[in-house]
């Protein structure tokens, strides 16, 4: 597939990084030479230097036979620019962009065809919000995703010393919970993937993967680790897009106080606000964390655009009585490195926007794409399609299907129904599969696997 990328930020290095490990041939062009030369000595791809809204720049990145335009550059004005000159100009099939505001999100008609010619929004900053709302749901998770319109989710979790399921044998999860249906899809111990069969053995500390019916997800998590008080008070630190949008989401059914520097964003940021409590002033500032504050927080969450901030506003924040921190940091090291320490939770923003933009290029009917663990693993949701002469997962079972190394099949909706994989369990046309990848190269065989013979439609 010919993809050509606008904008060599995080998030666009991101997903050239993914793609081009699926075999696809990649054009980047941003207007910073020096963000282009670092792409162009760790990836196998081409860099253009350039302004991606001018037909000159798009036609010599080969936008006259492109199939994919992500226009992810720091301006939304840039990106939709982009968007409706590949579609007016090259007819560039698939043209995607990344909004920061709301306002031109909120016009439909200058979104489609008529307009700017985009085919699917991005917004980060609602992805993000919308993550740290299932955390804040369930608070003992360390990750949430859903599938086929939430039937199904993922969730990974940290196992405590004294859950049921702790030091024993997977397979005897079935006794503890007979009556719900639940597959464990990976464990991770001290950064590593260890074996998960039925004899495997949780361990205190262990990261641990597993799927479910979303109305089971409770009855699992008890198994694993001890359950936290519901959250009910929320301190926000950062009034800027994302703080904003979260604290209009949560000031309703939480006790909201969001903590913001700048004093005329302040006033802006009462004048939006119903319920939620504004607060100037710096949650780096130790002093400024005092009782008053934190009196009661269950859960503090660092949103300004500094990781260094974000960082050590949290650890203060956990250091005074915190019950939960998350913090928003955009460095993948940083992350990686904060996450599981004093820091609860550290989301990384082109983590959290990747998939829903990988579920747009990747072939076959892919209908969701989630990143786990920084990236390191997949979690994907693809519609089978076709029968068994035209397809090489349809009318099979689990067992027959020829599934790459470091792939698993984990669940099937069928329609209302959430079925756990079972060696013994066939797949149907229109079947939703949701497979685990923990070795990424190996996601084009999987959509390889799943393509439908010619003729069938």
């Amino acid at each position: 597939m010919k993809i050509i990328i606008l904008g060599a930020g995080r998030v666009g290095a991101s997903v050239a990084e993914n793609l081009v490990s699926e075999d696809n041939d990649i054009t980047i062009i941003d207007r910073n030479p020096a963000l282009l030369s670092s792409l162009q000595d760790q990836q196998d791809l081409r860099t253009l230097v350039g302004n991606g809204t001018l037909p000159s720049v798009l036609r010599e990145a080969g936008a006259e036979d492109a199939d994919v335009l992500i226009a992810v550059a720091q301006s939304d004005e840039t990106n939709l620019v982009a968007c409706a000159v590949a579609a007016r100009l090259f007819n560039i099939p698939t043209r995607i962009a990344r909004l920061r505001g709301s306002e031109f999100q909120q016009e439909e008609k200058l979104m489609g065809e008529e307009g700017f010619g985009v085919s699917k929004v991005i917004c980060p900053e609602q992805r993000i919000t919308d993550t740290i709302n299932r955390l804040i749901e369930l608070p003992e998770a360390l990750q949430v995703l859903e599938f086929a319109q939430g039937a199904l989710s993922l969730i990974a979790v940290r196992a405590y010393a004294g859950g049921p399921l702790v030091s024993m044998p997977i397979e005897t999860l079935r006794t503890h919970i007979p009556n719900v249906d639940v597959r464990i899809v990976a464990i991770f111990r001290n950064g590593r993937q260890v074996p998960c069969e039925g004899y495997s053995m949780v361990q205190p500390g262990d990261e641990v993967f597993f799927l479910s019916a979303s109305i089971h997800v409770r009855a699992v998590m008890k198994e694993l680790r001890r359950m936290d008080k519901p959250i009910k008070n929320v301190l926000i630190a950062g009034g800027g897009n994302i703080g904003l949008r979260l604290a209009r989401q949560l000031e309703e059914d939480y006790q909201v106080k969001l903590i913001e520097r700048d004093v005329l964003r302040c006033d802006y940021l009462a004048s939006q606000l119903n319920r939620a409590m504004v607060l100037r002033g710096d949650a780096t500032d130790e002093d400024l964390l005092n009782d008053e504050y934190l009196d009661g927080c269950d859960l503090f969450i660092s949103l300004t655009a500094d990781d260094e901030d974000n960082i050590m506003s949290a650890l203060l924040a956990k250091r005074k009585g915190a019950r939960r921190v998350i913090a928003l940091i955009n460095r993948r090291s940083y992350a990686e490195l904060m996450q599981g320490s004093q820091i609860d939770i550290a989301i990384s923003p082109d983590q959290a926007t990747i998939g829903e933009l990988l579920a747009q290029v990747r072939r076959g009917d892919t209908v969701a794409v989630h990143n786990l663990r920084g990236g390191a693993a997949e979690a994907l949701e693809i519609v089978a399609h076709g029968d068994a002469k035209s397809s090489k997962v349809v009318g099979r079972t689990i067992q027959e299907i020829e599934l790459p190394h470091g792939a698993t099949i984990g669940a099937i909706v069928r329609g209302k129904t959430v079925l756990m994989a079972h060696h013994d369990t066939v797949i149907e046309n229109d079947d939703h599969v949701i497979l685990f990848v923990t070795h990424k190269p190996v996601v084009h065989k999987i959509e390889k696997l799943f393509q439908v013979r010619a003729g069938f439609f």
